[in-house]
């Protein structure tokens, strides 16, 4: 299995400062929402198969707090209210370009920068949350899909505005397993159990030919899979959700609400997503995790918001 963490998640080669760039404007978008109770917890995993730099065989008891989640991640239609809303402009937009895999590209699409050791990753000027694979592409007919090309940044300004927050690592990976760490998946521990697909992964051989037997190529509709067992939607496959710790692979044992390290270089991402596979990326199950810089966006990664229980 390829152990490149850019296969996951590619980042921008540039140094990141976290500024706010919070609208000023509180609003709040229709979302269903899930009440979890909390309680004790275990993180990570002794999945055989995990990869040792991510740090997921490190087991550690937390306890969490009840909280609120959203069943779905974050849609176009939601993303475009927020930005009719406050005129917010996404870091891609600003600097212009973002990361597009490269299958979702037209054949005859001009050459483009590839990232190295994952070249199905392309450099794609015009690639937004609105053109997600370029200026020939559109989010029509897909306002249901999860937003992509979004960037940490982006996606605690849209938290801002809609009164949550980006969920905790801890809270994650909890609301994905539904409370039970001890199995593999949401489900249980076949990735399709008799046969049938239960999120949104890579089938066939990756990354040149995929058997769609899910019934999708790129990002599903959400809700396009059964709810685990806290009615929450796609929480492994599909798109890859951002989370509010920064990463480290050496987490503390025994903690109450953790919300990670003060400071970092790159923020934890959790899920996998349409492109995860069992030949390179095997990161499509609650526990496992990645990361990638705050300012970092491509055409898998979305988000969902939680809010704290008053």
């Amino acid at each position: 299995m390829k152990k490149d963490d850019s296969c996951c998640a590619p980042r921008r080669n540039k140094k990141t400062y976290i500024t706010d760039r919070s609208t000023g404007k509180v609003s709040s978008p229709n979302t269903e929402k899930v009440a979890l109770e909390g309680g004790p917890f275990r993180l990570g995993s002794n999945y055989e198969f995990a990869y040792p730099q991510d740090g997921e065989e490190f087991t550690t008891e937390v306890i969490l707090s009840p909280f609120l989640i959203e069943k779905y991640s974050v849609t176009n239609q939601q993303f475009m209210t927020f930005v009719d809303d406050t005129g917010y402009i996404t870091e891609a937009e600003e600097i212009g370009w973002s990361f597009v895999f490269g299958g979702l590209l037209p054949d005859d699409f001009e050459d483009t920068r590839g990232v190295q050791g994952a070249p199905w990753w392309r450099q794609v000027f015009g690639a937004t949350w609105k053109s997600p694979e370029g200026p020939h592409s559109t989010i029509k007919g897909k306002l249901d899909h999860p937003v992509v090309q979004i960037s940490w940044n982006d996606a605690s300004s849209y938290a801002n505005w809609g009164g949550g927050r980006l969920p905790t690592e801890a809270e994650w990976e909890y609301a994905a397993s539904a409370g039970s760490p001890g199995t593999i998946f949401p489900w249980g521990s076949q990735l399709t159990p008799g046969g049938e697909h239960l999120m949104n992964v890579w089938q066939g051989s990756f990354p040149d030919k995929n058997l769609e037997s899910d019934g999708w190529y790129g990002t599903a509709p959400v809700g396009s899979y059964p709810p685990n067992k806290f009615d929450l939607h796609e929480m492994t496959g599909n798109t890859w959700e951002w989370c509010q710790d920064w990463f480290t692979n050496k987490r503390k044992p025994k903690l109450e609400n953790p919300t990670g390290p003060l400071i970092g270089t790159a923020k934890v991402i959790k899920g996998g997503s349409y492109l995860c596979h069992e030949s390179y990326c095997n990161r499509y199950r609650p526990a496992a995790r990645s990361s990638t810089t705050p300012t970092s966006a491509m055409g898998h990664l979305g988000f969902r918001l939680v809010y704290d229980d008053e």
